[in-house]
């Protein structure tokens, strides 16, 4: 493959070959380099450039002091290198999205029925004699009134364009938005590297080849790298290789390390050797065509429309933000999931379900869909009927060849209405309502510091009846510092004074703590005059540095006695270990290892302890238990973390021990000292999950601290109340309850046991994964329950991405994490996902406000069309007056209800859960009760106005007639009414004050407003293209006073308690697992949008058949197209079954430069050939 791109630069990526020169290596050598893998590497290295070091040379960087910095030298770099960016792929046109939008089935109707309507209208029977064709043509004042027939099919035409530009815009100022926020994330994003000897953190974006980054535990490696050093270093490279197995790296054996993969466990430092469109990651982005620039490549892109589904992170625009999936983008998302997800054989979508709210949607649209298809049919079907029994039965008339063109102009008519019917019927307005309710949310929410990062997860978070929270860092403030300790068989209730203790037994904690931590974590001083010191790093050892200080000590000079390179051997920390070890190598050929760790968890391993004269003495299993129960548990009831601090000396005379053997290492311990850290609760929690609770929100504590610290914070927070009886349980118990005999978890078994668990101490990552998924799949209680989790480290991966909204923390979050949530909390704290659940709430009762508004419309409309075409062959409202009605009432009145602001309120209620219905009793019983007002009050002006008012009925009024003033009060007052109904339809739970809060949405007042001047702009000037004639002052009051007569009307509805009407349905229910068929619930199988499934089933097939061809034959071409190396990321890819937990392209949003993707099924097939 190097050779490919040596000839061709990819754009801006490299320059032409000159400019390597300056350095002793090029970059096809590095990209050639970097395609090899584990041995291969190490003997190319060691054959080519004698070793790292000599790669350092030729890049001019030091290993230890970095790149200088110098802006000259970085602008060299890129030129030669590449810069670390990946283009993303141009975003859609305005000219595009007006395209798409024109695809809507009911505006295709409409032009074809304008356009006809227009033809028909030019087109003048030769000397048709009027009177042959019977009454049908009669009536025609004028030859001037007969040439305005074309004005309604040009009417026509304009509403739908003016629909086609409002959708398009909208389309256009979401992804808009939704780039601006994706550039957000990406500078968010930065990553520790050395320059001057100092360690900084840059964008991700300024990372140039030659730099030395430093790698930590949960980083997700933004460039190809070479190790340098490492210590026990583990990176999951599934994204890549789609193996879930973790993959060591050392200097020996494996030092490769790759763009997009995650560091599972220990740290260390790399070279940068790739960046951007030549690391592995972008590789394969080009491979996909991601990249912009696609003719110059060789890999000729056959058609756009696979390249936006490859590039899904790109493309995760079109998917992750429209909230009812156009066709396509539904199908490309399912194909998309499909490939990554592990293969199933059955049509079922392994996707995360769609969100509650989008499900209810999808199944409410199609049910409208159907309903108003039917109306229409039948409406047409009546018309043709009672047309041709009246001409030519009842009249006896026979057809005339001449009269043809005035026959088809009526069954063009009627057709016209039937399809306006159809349109009204069909409520266009809602996808818009919630893109706009969901965007203005998203929007707020950043002001409330969540930083949204999957659009339907605001609204999920409305659903919320359970939130999973870690506790170090969202409930506590993480700012740890040490208390209490246990040295030299005293228990220190506050930090003791150095001179207390034996200096021996000084010197070896203060080394122990200084040596054995990671050399990243430091304090350094306030940044304000009088603030506190500056921690940096993990904030448990900031805590074990901040008692060195206390003890009036330094750990800067041992750390540079002792740089990196010095240890012998690490193991870091990592959740099975739950402890950290240094080896160092003593002059007389013996080792010396320091170890610290949970403190239950080390003790274990200790056989001696250091006695009041820094001497060791035996440390019995009965001294160990008494030492809990005198020191440990005091310690952990007052809510602090204990942590042991430990050596062992190996004698040289014993010879070398196997490092590998862990559990022989980690053994014969001498104690030091036992500490107590407290990690003081945020000030605002208590209120905050106070109010969670008064919300219906049960908080649980899932926490890998010991049981009676977890115990005594959660009762700080007010998780735990006293005299209630919850659980509190410790990992290991918490299996043995929920699993069988063979180890398999039970859902029956957890049922029993996670309604009252409200604390999970010494827990493992698995274990909430298995709390997260249980109670997400549980069907005990009244409603199924929808899960939020917040966590921070690279172990709640699993469980932020099963979850239903997953929050990541913005500060202390690894990358792993914050790549697995929806959600991310800009300053860690927990009130942040209060907010959350009000602005969630708030969307799901914006779209109820604006469900309540247009279906009392769309009722109102079809019926008077329906019933008014039926018996006066006309419709009373015509297809221009419906479209905008249509027009206004959908799109203005979603942007007025949509954006109304959330109140405290919304917190007062329980949360509405998975399968509560979106139109509840309440909200039917408004429907239907205004909407017997306004057809009353509309047929009556009907049938009996012309009285009423004393004017010309407009009743059976021949083909091109003038408007009457009749019809057009009967449109005047149809408009008011809804006009009044806007405000009505502000409350949805019966409240009586409609007006309340009204002026702090200014945009509902503007709408409102800006609607009536409009209506009376089209009714006085509108003439003849909206069938309108002007109304006289008296006309215009009674129409005004009949539409306040809908705020009287609203008033007497909520008077009427809901719980006597028993009749009303409730529409728009979530699935519920008894609807699914069978055979679909296969194992681990998400819940799944059925009305869609019927939809799609066999496009996906199809389009999936095409789609594995198409991606076939590109991976073939490219590999015919000169590449004698079969790219690295292709080579070892014996299973794609393991993808399943795989933090990648899933839910992939993060900068392009680090995407994760999984290779699709397809492309493995051949690869093995």
């Amino acid at each position: 493959m190097a050779n490919n791109t040596a000839d061709h630069p990819p754009g801006n990526s490299t320059a032409e070959g000159g400019h390597d020169g300056d350095f002793g290596i090029s970059m096809t050598d590095l990209r050639s380099l970097m395609e090899l893998r584990s041995g291969e590497a190490v003997n190319k290295i060691r054959d080519s450039y004698g070793d790292v070091q000599g790669i350092c040379r030729r890049l001019k960087t030091s290993p230890i002091e970095g790149l200088s910095g110098n802006p000259v030298d970085l602008e060299k770099r890129h030129t030669a290198f590449g810069k670390n960016f990946i283009p993303p792929k141009k975003p859609k046109t305005f000219l595009q999205l007006v395209w798409e939008a024109l695809q809507d089935v009911t505006l295709i109707i409409l032009e074809i029925a304008a356009i006809i309507s227009l033809g028909l209208s030019f087109y003048h029977p030769p000397g048709g004699d009027s009177e042959a064709c019977g009454q049908v043509a009669g009536g025609v004042e004028d030859e001037g009134e007969a040439q305005a027939g074309w004005i309604e099919g040009a009417a026509i035409l304009f509403s739908v364009i003016i629909v086609v530009l409002v959708t398009a815009f909208n389309d256009w100022s979401k992804e808009k938005q939704f780039r601006g926020l994706q550039s957000r994330i990406e500078q968010e994003q930065k990553f520790t590297v050395i320059r001057k000897g100092q360690v900084i953190q840059i964008p991700v974006a300024e990372i140039v080849v030659g730099d030395i980054a430093q790698i930590k535990y949960g980083d997700l490696l933004p460039a190809d790298g070479i190790l340098i050093q490492g210590n026990d270093l583990k990176i999951d490279e599934s994204s890549l290789t789609g193996e879930s197995d973790q993959v060591r790296k050392s200097m020996e054996k494996d030092p490769m390390l790759l763009s997009g993969t995650h560091v599972m466990e220990g740290s260390g430092r790399m070279v940068v050797s790739a960046v951007g469109l030549n690391s592995q990651t972008g590789i394969i982005f080009t491979l996909l065509g991601a990249g912009e620039n696609d003719e110059e490549k060789k890999v000729k892109k056959k058609g756009e429309r696979r390249n936006s589904q490859n590039a899904k992170t790109q493309d995760g625009i079109a998917l992750e933000i429209q909230p009812l999936k156009s066709e396509e983008a539904a199908e490309s998302e399912e194909k998309e999931e499909k490939e990554e997800a592990k293969p199933v054989k059955k049509v079922n979508v392994t996707k995360k379900e769609k969100s509650v709210l989008q499900g209810k949607l999808t199944r409410l649209a199609v049910q409208i869909g159907k309903a108003g298809l039917i109306m229409s049919a039948v409406t047409v079907i009546i018309l043709i009927l009672y047309f041709v029994i009246d001409t030519f039965a009842v009249q006896g008339r026979s057809w005339v060849a001449e009269c043809t063109p005035i026959y088809i102009q009526y069954f063009v008519k009627f057709f016209i209405i039937g399809v306006t019917v159809l349109v009204v019927a069909v409520p266009e307005g809602l996808p818009l309502a919630v893109t706009i309710s969901l965007a203005y949310s998203v929007k707020k929410m950043m002001k409330d510091n969540n930083l949204v990062r999957h659009l339907d997860a605001c609204e999920t978070m409305g659903n919320a009846t359970a939130i999973c929270s870690d506790k170090t860092g969202t409930l506590t403030m993480n700012r740890m510092t040490v208390v209490q300790a246990y040295i030299g068989d005293t228990h220190y209730k506050t930090v003791p004074e150095p001179d207390v203790i034996k200096p021996e037994t000084l010197e070896t904690l203060v080394n122990s703590i200084s040596i054995n931590s990671a050399y990243t974590t430091k304090i350094l001083p306030p940044e304000k005059e009088g603030g506190l010191p500056r921690h940096v790093g993990n904030k448990t050892e900031c805590a074990l540095l901040g008692l060195v200080l206390d003890l009036k000590r330094d750990y800067q000079p041992i750390r540079e006695e002792i740089p990196e390179e010095k240890m012998y051997k690490v193991y870091t920390f990592n959740s099975s270990r739950k402890s950290m070890s240094t080896v160092l190598k003593n002059a007389d050929g013996g080792f010396r290892m320091y170890s610290k760790g949970a403190s239950e968890i080390v003790l274990r391993k200790c056989s001696r302890i250091l006695d009041a004269q820094g001497q060791p003495r035996v440390f019995k299993p009965k001294d160990r238990d008494e030492m809990v129960r005198k020191v440990i548990e005091p310690m952990a009831c007052d809510g602090l973390r204990t942590i042991c601090v430990a050596y062992r000396d190996f004698p040289a005379e014993a010879g070398e021990p196997n490092w590998d053997n862990e559990n022989d290492i980690l053994n014969e311990l001498v104690c030091i000292a036992v500490v107590g850290i407290e990690d003081p609760v945020r000030p605002e929690v208590p209120e905050a999950i106070a109010k969670c609770q008064r919300a219906g929100i049960t908080v649980r504590m899932v926490t890998g601290d010991n049981i009676n610290t977890a115990r005594a914070i959660a009762t700080k927070c007010g998780i735990l109340l006293p005299g209630e009886d919850f659980l509190c349980l410790e990992g290991k118990e918490f299996n043995q309850q929920i699993r069988n005999d063979k180890g398999e978890v039970e859902q029956e078994r957890l049922d029993k046991v996670w309604p009252k668990l409200r604390v999970l101490a010494r827990s493992s990552p698995t274990d909430k994964h298995t709390l997260v998924k249980g109670i997400i799949d549980s069907t005990v209680g009244e409603t199924r329950q929808v899960v939020a989790v917040t966590g921070d480290g690279t172990n709640d991966g699993p469980a932020l991405k099963k979850a239903d909204v997953g929050f990541a923390m913005g500060i202390a979050g690894t990358d792993v994490a914050k790549e697995a949530s929806d959600i991310i909390l800009t300053d860690d704290n927990f009130t942040s996902i209060v907010k959350a659940v009000m602005w969630g709430r708030n969307v799901y009762d914006s779209i109820s406000k604006f469900l309540q508004f247009q279906l009392t419309v769309n009722v109102v409309a079809v019926i008077v069309a329906f019933t008014g075409a039926c018996i006066t062959q006309d419709s009373p409202l015509k297809a221009v007056q419906m479209l905008w009605v249509n027009l206004i009432m959908d799109t203005l009145a979603s942007l007025a209800l949509a954006t109304e602001p959330p109140t405290e309120s919304l917190l007062l209620r329980k949360p509405y859960g998975r399968d509560k219905p979106l139109i509840s009793r309440t909200m039917m019983k408004n429907i239907l009760g205004h909407a017997v007002y306004q057809l009353v009050i509309i047929f009556t002006l009907l049938f009996a106005g012309e009285n009423f008012f004393d004017i010309d009925s407009g009743r059976n009024a021949p083909l091109h007639s003038p408007p009457s003033e009749h019809y057009t009060i009967v449109f005047n007052v149809f408009v008011m009414m809804q006009l009044f109904n806007e405000i009505n339809a502000r409350k949805i739970h019966g409240e009586r004050n409609v007006f309340e809060g009204v002026y702090r949405n200014p945009i509902f007042c503007s709408v409102v407003l800006g609607t009536f001047a409009l209506q009376i702009i089209i009714v006085q000037f509108g003439g003849k293209p909206f069938s309108c004639t002007a109304l006289t002052i008296d006309q215009w009051l009674w129409c005004v006073f009949i539409g306040v007569g809908e705020l009287l009307w609203g008033q007497l509805i909520s008077a009427i308690p809901t719980h006597h009407l028993k009749f009303l349905k409730e529409a728009g229910h979530g699935i519920t697992k008894e609807e699914i068929p069978e055979e679909e619930l296969t194992e681990g199988a998400d819940e799944i949008d059925h009305a869609e499934m019927e939809l799609r089933r066999g496009q996906i097939l199809w389009f999936r058949g095409l789609n594995r061809i198409q991606t076939q034959m590109d991976v073939v071409y490219t590999f015919q197209t000169g590449q004698a190396a079969v790219p690295g990321a292709l080579r070892r890819q014996p299973s794609v079954v393991s993808q399943h937990n795989d933090a990648s392209a899933a839910k992939t949003l993060s900068s392009p430069t680090h995407v994760g993707l999984s290779w699709s099924s397809s492309t493995t097939l051949y690869v093995h050939k």
